[in-house]
């Protein structure tokens, strides 16, 4: 699994930049797209996909160990859509 380094490691050499400036570049990627979600705002990057914030209800739950009932909080996650162009790419 690629890590964050080894994206700015690979823009840096592809675009001829330094691994610092190439570094800087994918955080300030990853800061926006960050910044967009907590806004509750979709990021669309055409011919990879989306990034949008869903929203989970409160529900009730069990706890494995026990099998008592348990409440579990609402919450927000990240998800992904891959576009069109990344699915066909994947699927041949």
């Amino acid at each position: 699994m690629p890590t964050a380094n080894e994206f700015a490691d690979k823009i840096a050499a592809e675009q001829g930049l330094s691994k610092a400036q190439a570094k800087s570049i994918v955080d300030s990627i990853f800061a926006e797209i960050t910044k967009a979600a907590m806004n509750g705002t979709e990021t669309n990057l055409t011919g990879f996909g989306k990034f949008k914030v869903k929203e989970t209800a409160a529900r009730q739950g069990r706890n494995p160990a026990t099998g008592e009932t348990i409440q579990i909080a609402a919450s927000k996650k990240l998800t992904f859509a891959p576009a069109k162009a990344l699915k066909d790419a994947l699927n041949g």
